[in-house]
């Protein structure tokens, strides 16, 4: 059955490339220019609709988000590549149409910020709020923003943003606390090391690179070094993100993330099996499996892993949610993990 989604998936997007790469040939090569006919208008309308109904569908059909808000922004979307990918001299009958698609993009855009205006707004009382909050950073900021400011994924993104930086420039003071109900994930593994070697490569690329590419291009050794800058930042709030949030258990769910990278709340109620086998727990994990497993130099498997009664929600890189059916998880100390998780339970 898996293979079978998989394999209608691939066509939706074969079929996705097959609309843009013949519309761009058809006007971008002299084998298309040739094909067209003296009055082109109705080639030209054929393709506008392709490109503004035919792809958005087949891409939100390939994406499986099919619904009413991305399908009006894949259309502005097709409307203004339209205006790149038709000629001027071919798409002047049907100019008006296009400026729809850049009227449509402004409207979100100003939406966009004026979410944002309503963020920074509402971020001291956010501040506030997380201050006085038992949970880990992570998720007490990620609610306290919930609470005060419609749901979005540039919200989601700038909230991750800040929460990189935050943990990167302002923690080195700090001490992680630990306490009887939480877990670390990280002690026993090599993955501190791991980021803090690939944070020593970086370093090393961006000054021997750098300048040798400073004397070919000027605005590519920037980009670069921007990069690297904004890599180097990401490894270090994530390795204080690592520290700074283990798993915690209260009294009615778990708190589990690793990093910046993801995290997920999980209700003591959702959980339906806890798996312990070994065979089971080293067996190649599923993609309905989300893993909470400290990366080591050696391969590693979870000691411990819960199959819960339904899909539940988990925020990975940039704040985007997925679903997950089961949970994969290698915590330090296990016999107590298992000892408390039981009394949950």
């Amino acid at each position: 059955m898996i293979l079978k989604k998989d394999s209608t998936n691939i066509i939706w997007l074969i079929l996705l490339l097959l609309v843009l790469t013949s519309n761009f040939v058809l006007y971008r090569s002299s084998f298309g220019v040739s094909l067209l006919p003296d009055n082109t208008n109705g080639v030209v309308l054929g393709s506008i609709i392709d490109l503004t109904i035919v792809a958005p569908v087949l891409f939100l059909v390939w994406k499986r988000n099919l619904s009413w808000k991305p399908l009006i922004v894949m259309m502005a979307t097709g409307l203004i590549a339209a205006r790149f990918i038709i000629p001027v001299e071919y798409l002047a009958p049907f100019k008006t149409i296009t400026w729809a698609g850049f009227v449509i993009e402004g409207a979100l855009v100003l939406l966009e910020l004026l979410l944002l205006v309503t963020f920074f707004k509402y971020l001291p009382e956010i501040i506030r709020t997380v201050k006085k909050s038992p949970l880990p950073l992570l998720f007490s900021f990620s609610h306290a923003v919930d609470e005060k400011v419609k749901k979005h994924p540039i919200i989601q993104a700038i909230c991750s943003e800040m929460l990189m930086f935050y943990y990167a420039l302002g923690m080195w003071r700090k001490k992680p606390q630990y306490k009887a109900n939480t877990f670390t994930l990280h002690k026993q593994s090599s993955l501190i090391a791991f980021q803090v070697m690939m944070i020593h490569a970086i370093m090393i690329e961006t000054i021997g690179i750098h300048w040798w590419l400073h004397e070919k291009s000027f605005i590519l050794s920037i980009i670069l070094l921007v990069i690297n800058i904004y890599s180097v930042i990401l490894f270090l709030g994530d390795i204080q993100a690592v520290r700074f949030n283990p798993l915690q258990m209260e009294h009615d769910r778990m708190y589990v993330s690793l990093g910046l990278m993801k995290r997920m709340e999980i209700r003591w109620d959702d959980i339906e099996e806890v798996i312990e086998d070994r065979d089971r727990l080293e067996q190649k994990l599923s993609k309905n499996t989300i893993d909470f497993i400290a990366r080591d130099f050696e391969e590693v498997y979870p000691n411990i892993m819960l199959k819960l009664k339904r899909p539940v929600e988990a925020t990975v890189l940039m704040g985007v949610k997925k679903e997950y059916e089961q949970v994969a998880i290698r915590v330090d100390d296990l016999e107590k993990f298992k000892e408390v998780l039981k009394q949950r339970l």
